[in-house]
């Protein structure tokens, strides 16, 4: 599973107009299933956004997560983020997990957070949506499961 997760102070999710998902301060997370991806990606992943410490403290240093703010969560899933273009202009997206898959694991991670006491919002799976947000910083950050797996550099 991948991970785009932006620092937002406020972000919100419609489609054709109706308004699926909406919070203030925390983390707008786009959501991407790739072929092979597992409960434990989502696991792992889920644990990974609840502690990611991104926001700043009184000395204006990174240490602070979703978690210790008391921040939202909105999560928009996002198959284009298992797009590949190393051949061609046109992405290809033969690694994007399918349906089912792809819903569950979405929705395993969305349910993951949850538990975790996080308020979450969501998009429609599936849908065109559209993303309204400002980001806060702005700080970006990456997260891929493959990379669980892997030794430190």
């Amino acid at each position: 599973m991948k991970l785009v997760i932006q620092r937002v102070s406020h972000a919100k999710v419609t489609t054709e107009g109706e308004l699926l998902g909406e919070i203030g301060q925390g983390l707008m997370v786009l959501c991407g299933v790739m072929e092979g991806d597992t409960e434990e990606d989502a696991r792992w992943l889920a644990d990974k956004t609840a502690k990611l410490r991104i926001f700043t403290d009184a000395e204006d240093k990174l240490n602070l997560s979703v978690e210790d703010i008391g921040g939202g969560v909105l999560v928009v899933s996002n198959f284009t983020l298992g797009g590949d273009c190393r051949k061609g202009n046109r992405p290809s997206f033969i690694a994007a997990a399918k349906h089912p898959l792809s819903e569950d694991l979405y929705e395993g991670y969305v349910r993951l957070l949850r538990e975790k006491g996080l308020p979450v919002e969501t998009g429609r799976f599936g849908a065109h949506m559209k993303i309204d947000m400002t980001a806060d910083g702005p700080i970006t950050i990456l997260i891929d499961s493959v990379d669980r797996a892997k030794p430190r550099r």
